[in-house]
């Protein structure tokens, strides 16, 4: 049998950088310009410049088991090679000095040269580019999830009203009963899941799956009771389930997606506000985010980190003063006072995720906004950051990416979403409806 040769594009690294070991007993052959583009980012203090140097640390701890040039076996029978010659004869309109036609230049090579090669790169261009020489190519597949097949967090189901008056007498009933009287299948259920229920006399009940002391899973009846946190109220079913997973202390991951003014990074907010300053939960309020800004690092603002923040964090700082303004909405000069005192006490802190990497943050309501735009190895980073007793929340929309080498099915937050489902401590709700306005509905809906 005749074995693969993949040829890895650096953003492909940059993405994963343990993807040097997935692709089982095939060679993996990383292009000389590569270890050139990976050079030029190592002195970067983001999230790139730190890959660039794990990555560049693997490499060199593989030239202690043999000469990397030539190929070094790898127990599962791979082999990882560093590749020097090209293909001298690539079309005029390929110009030599550009680095990704010479990466390209190495496949183009190695297929001339009989071996089966396939080019992986995130580049989708570059995919194009590869084609059109003939070299069969890929996006890299691995962490990639379906955001059509993606767990939701709820489900609506059909059931007989003797079963609704039973689980608002009880209060509860095991999932294994319910679903044997009910006659119902359902294929999975998770701890954390939610379910509508509704029978054909117009009865219905909010209810969730939780485990019991002995493991059994339950399901409970959500109360009726009307919810306020900082002067806000759920809207629809899904915003009533978030609160229930924001709100539960023993649930210490939560992840929203959905359209834009669905409320996830206002209803976030408002649950850290409620448990950090009134029920003194968690000792700070965290909020941050990526800085994706269309190719440019937040160094190139002007101004103190704390400046350059205020540019990134507009829309946290906005939700921040429409929250807090609804206790001292007619005392401008309160309202101030109030806002700078949480900050300058650290009982809220804004800051930027490039900042966040070797923090410990014990007993702290963290939530990341615009998740979508983080890679899996980026969200495994951030997550094993929390220490004891830590809330962590993260918000995104998978169809709003701006990162160019992610996209609905490969981004770090869907990956968090179908990697964590089933944990006891993990919940999720997707959001279909927008409540910011009739006009935000229809342009998430139209455009």
């Amino acid at each position: 049998m005749v074995k693969k040769t993949f040829v890895l594009d650096t953003n492909v690294l940059l993405h994963d950088p343990d993807c040097l070991f997935v692709f089982e007993d095939n060679k993996v052959v990383i292009p000389m310009t590569v270890i050139e583009e990976l050079d030029g980012l190592k002195r970067f203090n983001d999230e790139l410049g730190r890959n660039s140097r794990l990555i560049s640390r693997k490499l060199d701890l593989l030239r202690s088991k043999g000469n990397i040039i030539e190929g070094v076996k790898l127990d599962n029978g791979g082999i990882i090679k560093i590749e020097f010659d090209w293909d001298k004869e690539m079309p005029s309109h390929f110009v030599e000095n550009k680095a990704d036609h010479r990466i390209l230049a190495v496949a183009l090579y190695l297929k001339k040269k009989g071996e089966k090669v396939i080019f992986i790169t995130k580049d989708i261009n570059l995919r194009i580019k590869a084609e059109a020489l003939g070299i069969v190519t890929q996006d890299y597949e691995k962490a990639k999830v379906s955001p059509e097949t993606v767990y939701i967090g709820f489900k609506e189901l059909e059931v007989n009203s003797e079963m609704i008056d039973k689980i608002f007498s009880f209060g509860k009933i095991e999932v294994e009963n319910f679903l044997k009287e009910g006659n119902l299948k359902v294929e999975t259920l998770f701890p954390n899941e939610f379910f509508i229920l509704k029978s054909n006399k117009s009865q219905s009940a909010l209810t969730v799956t939780k485990k019991a002391a002995d493991n059994i899973l339950e399901l409970v009846l959500i109360t009726s009771k009307e919810l306020n946190v900082w002067g806000l109220k759920p809207l629809n079913v899904q915003q009533r389930f978030a609160l229930e997973l924001l709100l539960d202390d023993k649930i210490n991951l939560v992840t929203l997606i959905g359209v834009a003014g669905a409320g996830k990074t206002l209803l976030s907010l408002a649950c850290g506000l409620h448990k950090v300053i009134e029920e003194k939960t968690y000792r700070r309020l965290l909020v941050s985010r990526p800085v994706v800004p269309m190719g440019r690092d937040i160094g190139y603002l002007p101004g103190t980190k704390e400046e350059k923040l205020s540019s990134w964090m507009g829309a946290i700082y906005d939700n921040l003063d429409f929250l807090i303004s609804k206790t001292y909405k007619y005392d401008t000069e309160k309202l101030q006072t109030t806002i700078d005192y949480f900050f300058r006490s650290g009982l809220i802190e804004v800051e930027a995720l490039t900042y966040l990497r070797g923090r410990s943050l014990p007993n702290q309501f963290f939530i990341i906004d615009d998740a979508q735009n983080l890679t899996p190895h980026e969200i495994k980073t951030i997550i094993s950051r929390a220490g004891e007793n830590t809330k962590i929340v993260l918000t995104g929309d998978p169809f709003q990416i701006d990162n160019p080498y992610l996209d609905a099915s490969s981004n770090g937050l869907i990956y968090l979403i179908d990697k964590f489902k089933g944990q006891d401590i993990f919940g999720h709700i997707t959001f279909t409806r927008s409540e910011r306005s009739k006009l935000a509905a229809l342009a998430a809906d139209l455009l």
